[in-house]
């Protein structure tokens, strides 16, 4: 890496640090500048129309050379990036997704672990609780996966709950982006170190604040805006009425993205959040084929791929024979043991192992009176 590139990478990974990165008053700055150091030029006058201490930080980060101290702090940083194959995205990149150029407050510097030409493709938001049900689960991976299969990126929070069923169930057809509230180098929550690393090998992970940040309360709103900013629209699975996922897809409507809403029992209160969105105007569904339906452009004529393959979950490659031939006499209405020995001629020994991995893979679910599937038609 040539000494110009070096001192244009730590002066962006510097940015991060500073207060006010990625506020709203930076936005027009961003928009009529032709590069990040005209963009930090604009800043530092006073028709820039930002605090003077703002416009102090970013004269000294603009004048600053490889060996001042605001730079060398950053030299662990860019080593820790180049190592991992890191890649630092700003505004002015190719490959700075335009759906955040949309955004009152865009970030002007992105931080990625994976394929950055993800940011370009289109993309579907998937929030929900961090609590949600077997069910809420299930469907959150069906929807991703097969969303995954039509042609969209799914994008969520890496969060415990929906956040990582979505990304599982998007990695069964392809890659999926996540987006996070820490530094690229702060796995959060720990248990989802596996899950982290394939989404790296197989998708992108995503933040906009700098190396080493941790999991703080008030980077997630940050993190949520986003989420709703990168996608076409967002789809809320479970819910309660105070969460981040509402605020999600608070903020998707008033960016003039589409929200959808997967409704549920009225015994459930994390089903309450996605009535309340169906209330305030978001579309319900019940298929992907009904997200897929509502966005326009040439996106719409996949809804008749998925509505003719929902058959397609009787016959998943990563399912052996006898799980496939197990999985087509499960219905969507719970059917006891007895009941499924009976049909399948199966020991019971054997069914229970076979019911467990189908269980395991997200297939079929345990309900009171017996097993059904994770599906809807």
């Amino acid at each position: 890496m040539d000494d110009k590139q070096t001192l244009h990478d730590l002066r962006r990974l510097a940015f991060s640090r500073l207060p006010g990165s990625g506020s709203r008053a930076q936005a027009p700055l961003l928009a009529n500048s032709d590069s990040f150091d005209d963009f930090l030029h604009r800043a530092t006058t006073t028709a820039a129309g930002l605090p003077a201490a703002q416009r102090g930080a970013l004269s000294r980060l603009r004048a600053a050379v490889s060996e001042d101290e605001i730079l060398q702090r950053e030299q662990h940083g860019l080593c820790w990036l180049g190592t991992h194959g890191g890649q630092i995205v700003d505004w002015f990149d190719d490959h700075y997704p335009p759906l955040l150029r949309e955004l009152a407050d865009p970030p002007a510097v992105l931080f990625c672990l994976g394929d950055s030409r993800l940011l370009r493709q289109p993309q579907l938001a998937m929030v929900g609780s961090r609590a949600a049900t077997n069910g809420g689960l299930a469907l959150a991976q069906m929807f991703a996966k097969e969303l995954t299969q039509s042609g969209f990126v799914i994008t969520s929070g890496l969060a415990s709950g929906i956040d990582g069923a979505a990304h599982r169930g998007a990695l069964q057809s392809g890659p999926t982006i996540a987006v996070i509230g820490t530094g690229l180098d702060v796995c959060y929550p720990s248990s989802h170190h596996g899950l982290r690393q394939q989404i790296i090998e197989q998708g992108l992970l995503l933040s906009e604040l700098p190396l080493g940040a941790p999991p703080k309360a008030g980077h997630f709103p940050r993190r949520n805006r986003l989420i709703a900013g990168l996608s076409l629209g967002t789809v809320v699975v479970e819910a309660k009425v105070r969460s981040g996922s509402l605020i999600t897809a608070r903020l998707a409507m008033e960016s003039g993205r589409e929200v959808f809403a997967l409704p549920g029992s009225i015994h459930n209160p994390l089903s309450r959040g996605p009535h309340q969105l169906i209330k305030q105007g978001a579309t319900l569904i019940e298929t992907s084929a009904d997200i897929i339906a509502q966005l326009s452009g040439g996106l719409a004529y996949l809804a008749e791929q998925v509505e003719a393959t929902p058959a397609a979950l009787l016959s998943i490659p990563s399912l052996s024979a006898a799980q496939q031939a197990l999985l087509q006499l499960i219905g969507y209405e719970p059917m006891d043991v007895d009941t499924l020995v009976e049909r399948s001629g199966l020991a019971v020994t054997e069914l229970s192992g076979l019911l467990l991995e189908l269980e395991l893979a997200g297939m079929v679910l345990l309900e009171a009176g017996g097993y059904q599937r994770c599906t809807t038609q």
